[in-house]
């Protein structure tokens, strides 16, 4: 064989065989079409604000099903659509009360909706109603539903709103995650709740004791398809209703993780938070 003819023909083998065994991280993003944001990071959680500029809606009070609230959302729509949270107040108490996680959850790349309730004196299995008939306004009615993709949802509420999270989670397994924060609820088990579920307690609470609210619930969730539990040392029962960090980023990495599938987030739900912060943290790890 001509020599210049066969320095060409292995040339051209030992290229088939780089192309061959090459990776190609450009195409993982594409795998994943719900993937919102830049690489996450521990510092850009725990800042004030995401990657997204937000706005805010009003929802008026004479809406059926829930009491009204805010909607906070990315105003960019060059992403396409977003997946949604309905956030629920405690017992007595409205949304200004937790209203910092509306804008903070929303600048990662969710509309958000945080509720008023029917009535101040709503239990659980009401304000779980109540969650999943904003999730439906918000879907279906509001002026922003073109921004929102209605199969990826998820609800979070603080004290009995956290106790209406694991109801609504019941009530429609359909969701892709739940927060509950410091969750009241006379109800002890739930074995039948299939939502990927992180609960949030104070280990000072006195409302809602851990030993009797935020661990039996975790421990009664089914460990599939995932749940974590986090206990902040020392925290009483109205952690969420003051700006808290750490809240704030495991918030936001399991919403990212279980209504955008964004795997990135791994890494901040396992192994998990640890440090002075953290006086217990379980998890189902590793995710599936």
């Amino acid at each position: 064989m001509n020599p210049l003819k066969a320095r060409r023909l292995l040339a051209a083998a030992s290229a088939a065989v780089l192309l061959a065994v090459a990776p190609a991280p450009a195409a993982q993003a594409a795998d994943n079409p719900y993937q919102r944001g830049p690489a996450p990071t521990t510092t850009a959680l725990d800042a004030a604000r995401g990657p997204y500029a937000v706005a805010q809606t009003n929802v008026s009070s004479l809406v059926s099903g829930f009491g009204g609230g805010v909607i906070y959302y990315p105003t960019s729509t060059a992403d396409g659509t977003f997946g949604a949270v309905a956030i629920s107040p405690g017992f007595t108490a409205t949304w200004s009360s937790i209203s910092w996680l509306g804008p903070r959850i929303a600048s990662h790349g969710f509309v958000v909706i945080g509720i008023e309730t029917n009535t101040l004196l709503d239990q659980p299995a009401q304000r779980g109603d109540q969650l999943l008939a904003a999730l439906d306004y918000l879907t279906r009615q509001s002026s922003i539903r073109s921004r929102v993709d209605s199969a990826r949802l998820a609800v979070a509420g603080h004290s009995m709103g956290g106790g209406g999270t694991l109801e609504a989670s019941r009530d429609r397994p359909a969701l892709q995650a739940a927060v509950p924060l410091a969750p009241w609820n006379t109800d002890k088990t739930w074995g039948d709740d299939r939502v990927p579920t992180l609960i949030v307690g104070g280990q000072a609470d006195t409302i809602a004791p851990v030993l009797s609210h935020s661990i039996p619930f975790y421990t009664t969730l089914p460990s599939a398809p995932e749940k974590a539990y986090l206990e902040l040392r020392g925290a009483s029962h109205f952690f969420p209703q003051t700006v808290d960090t750490l809240t704030g980023r495991m918030a936001v990495a399991w919403l990212k993780r279980f209504v955008d599938n964004d795997t990135r987030y791994d890494q901040f739900i396992c192994p998990g938070p640890s440090g002075l912060e953290v006086s217990d943290y379980r998890n189902t790890c590793p995710l599936s």
